[in-house]
């Protein structure tokens, strides 16, 4: 349930920040959707039924499944790319869309 609840919040948070007009609120966003989207595939893999990846027991219904444990894996990574390549466009992009060319307010 405190997963289930997590995964909301970081969504309800990600929405509001997309939401926003400034490319950075847009980045923060983008990173706490990846949160939230990480959480829940971690979530698939039954946390609250089953014990440590390899225990002593090598009981397919006890052990965690190391399928979404890899999916996260791969996700963070993406997250990481996609991340960094936002922040490079937020850098290396337009000024303020409230500043014309010669950098004077309108």
């Amino acid at each position: 349930m405190t997963l289930a609840i997590t995964v909301g919040v970081l969504v309800a948070g990600a929405v509001y920040l997309l939401t926003a007009r400034t490319f950075l609120r847009v980045v923060l966003g983008f990173v706490l959707l990846s949160h939230a989207a990480n959480l829940l595939l971690f979530s698939t893999g039954g946390i609250a039924r089953r014990g440590e990846p390899l225990g002593s027991e090598l009981d397919a219904a006890v052990t965690a499944d190391p399928l979404p444990q890899a999916f996260v894996l791969t996700a963070i990574v993406i997250a990481f790319a996609i991340t960094i390549y936002l922040l490079s466009l937020a850098i290396s992009g337009r000024h303020d869309e409230d500043e014309d060319e010669e950098g004077e307010d309108r």
